[in-house]
């Protein structure tokens, strides 16, 4: 009788202490909630308040790319199909290139003397191509745009070589209806990944754009067949944030302020698109800061 009174007593301790554990058990799990078990597993986790947010801008479309990891390191409606001002000059160069003319003579004609941004050509002048590559950049002439149009293929052949071109590159949504980029000759269009990936292939495969769109000043002496040029790049940062090379600028009403650049900073190459922008210079700056940070590098100091 007393070993069935001892058992009975054995196993109700045995049941009070499981009670006990099992809720000392529970109590402590529920003190220690999802997020401080995280933290206490990895205490130099960081938050996502400690990561710089993306920069906010005006512009309409934009896009960042590494060329050196293949990333793609800001986009903001990169697809969005946009009018882009004198980045057509782009393309204007690129086909130039492709098509010169074997005597390199290249005449102004009057039709030629269109409005707006101009390096000064004269009726009856000559230059060679490099001179009005520099030009169509540094000063995104207009008249050098339509001389080399007119010189090299005849104006509405050259119109669709651009066009062809853009084809042959996969550039679906870009459009070109004159070498300069001015509205009035119809829808003239492409996107920031588009004219992204046009940029590219022109600076792997043309060293003359390469170098003409790092050039910050070039003076064309006087000669017999054309009077003398002084033309500077003022828009592309090459003077104010280290590491430009370049590209090109834009801007028409309907387009906004656009930009091209490309930045070749401890080694990284990197190319950015900003279209539609009310301060394109600020923001590329903004947007070249931004992404050489999420690289992990302290960007330059800069004007």
């Amino acid at each position: 009788m007393r070993r069935i009174i001892l058992l009975i007593l054995l196993f109700l301790l045995a049941l009070s202490l499981s009670y006990f554990y099992f809720s000392f058990r529970t109590n402590s799990v529920s003190i220690i909630s999802p997020l401080s078990r995280i933290d206490l597993w990895f205490p130099n986790l960081t938050s996502s308040s400690d990561v710089a947010e993306k920069p906010a801008i005006s512009a309409r479309s934009a896009i960042v790319y590494d060329l050196t990891s293949e990333k793609v390191l800001f986009e903001k409606q990169p697809n969005m199909i946009l009018p882009m001002a004198s980045l057509t000059k782009i393309m204007t160069a690129v086909v130039a290139i492709d098509h010169k003319r074997k005597d390199d003579r290249y005449l102004v004609s009057e039709s030629d003397l269109v409005g707006e941004n101009s390096m000064g050509l004269t009726s009856g002048e000559i230059l060679n191509q490099n001179e009005l590559l520099h030009g169509l950049i540094l000063a995104s002439a207009n008249d050098a745009s339509e001389v080399l149009a007119s010189n090299t293929l005849g104006r509405q052949a050259f119109i669709k070589a651009m066009n062809d071109k853009a084809k042959r590159l996969g550039l679906r949504n870009t459009r070109f209806t004159n070498p300069s980029g001015l509205e009035g000759d119809g829808i003239q269009q492409s996107t920031a990944k588009e004219l992204l990936i046009l940029t590219r292939f022109a600076l792997k495969n043309y060293p003359e754009f390469a170098k003409v769109v790092a050039t910050v000043e070039y003076n064309i002496p006087y000669s017999e067949n054309h009077k003398a040029f002084e033309l500077f790049n003022e828009t592309n940062l090459l003077t104010s944030y280290p590491g430009v090379k370049g590209v090109k600028d834009g801007y028409t009403y309907e387009a906004g302020l656009c930009l091209v650049t490309y930045l070749d900073y401890q080694g990284h190459e990197i190319i950015a698109v900003i279209l539609g922008s009310n301060n394109r210079r600020q923001e590329m700056k903004d947007l070249l800061d931004f992404s050489l940070r999420s690289l992990g590098i302290t960007p330059p100091p800069h004007g």
